[in-house]
C-alpha cells in the first residue's frame, strides 16, 4: 500500500512540474506585448488625404432594370431561367407533382418573379 502511495505522489510531482515547464516555455515565446507592438494596422497606414479620394471615386450605381426570373416545368422539375428565357439559373430538382393541380397549370406555362428570393418563398411554401 506504501508502494502505491509513493509512485501517486511521484507521478503526480512529475506531472506539475511538466506542465509548469510548459507553461513557462509557452509564455516567453509569446508575450502579448510584443504581438501586439509590432503589428501595424491597416487603418493606421492609411492617409486621411487617400480615404476621401477613394470615397469620392465610388458613386452609389442605381438600379434602372430589376432582374426577372421565370419558373417553368420541364421535363416533369422545376428549372428557374433568367429574364431572356434561355439560361438555366438554377435547377430545382423538384417534380411538378409536389403541387396542386391549380399550380401545376401554372407552371406548364411558366410563371415570372422579380427575384430568386420570392421563387424561394414560393418554393417552399408549396413544399414544405
Amino acid at each position: 500500500m506504501k508502494k502505491y502511495g509513493i509512485c501517486l505522489l511521484l507521478f503526480l510531482s512529475i506531472g506539475v512540474v511538466c506542465l509548469l515547464t510548459g507553461y513557462w516555455v509557452t509564455k516567453s515565446r509569446v508575450s502579448p506585448e510584443s504581438a501586439i507592438s509590432n503589428t501595424i494596422f491597416e487603418t493606421e497606414s492609411v492617409t486621411e488625404n487617400q480615404a476621401v479620394i477613394n470615397q469620392k471615386e465610388i458613386e452609389p450605381r442605381l438600379k434602372t432594370e430589376t432582374a426577372a426570373y421565370y419558373l417553368v416545368s420541364e421535363t416533369g422539375y422545376l428549372l428557374v431561367f433568367s429574364q431572356d428565357q434561355s439560361t438555366i439559373c438554377l435547377y430545382t430538382h423538384i417534380p411538378i407533382t409536389d403541387f396542386p393541380e391549380q399550380e401545376q397549370e401554372k407552371l406548364r406555362a411558366g410563371i415570372w418573379f422579380s427575384t430568386m428570393m420570392e421563387i424561394y418563398n414560393y418554393l417552399e411554401s408549396y413544399t414544405s
